[in-house]
């Protein structure tokens, strides 16, 4: 089957950004330091202010977006070029086969 970039995208922007506010939450709440690995990944953050956690989770949306358009492509690629799998021709086919089994033991006693 062949990915959509939008569907990846968007997954995995709502991955990251779930994961983003878990983190901040979690850092607020027990005072841990998981907030340095987001200074490291995202541009312009720091921690914490109420612009900054907004300037965070436009990231977190914006990488997810990212993965999603050089993903998507790259794995329709080595499915089709790579692997000479068509997805969709094999779901298709699938149907077609449960169409002819299901109709051939009709009318015969």
């Amino acid at each position: 089957m062949r990915l959509d970039w939008k569907v990846v995208g968007s997954a995995m922007a709502g991955f990251l950004l779930i994961s983003y506010v878990l983190c901040v939450v979690y850092d607020l709440l027990l005072g841990s330091r998981m907030y340095r690995a987001w200074v490291d990944l995202l541009p312009g953050f720091h921690w914490l202010s109420l612009s900054s956690f907004v300037l965070g989770l436009f990231e977190a949306v914006g990488y997810g977006i990212f993965f999603g358009l050089v993903f998507a492509p790259l794995y329709n690629f080595f499915l089709v070029k790579v692997w000479k799998h068509e997805g969709r021709q094999q779901v298709s086919g699938a149907r077609s086969v449960v169409a002819v089994r299901s109709t051939s033991g009709r009318g015969k006693p």
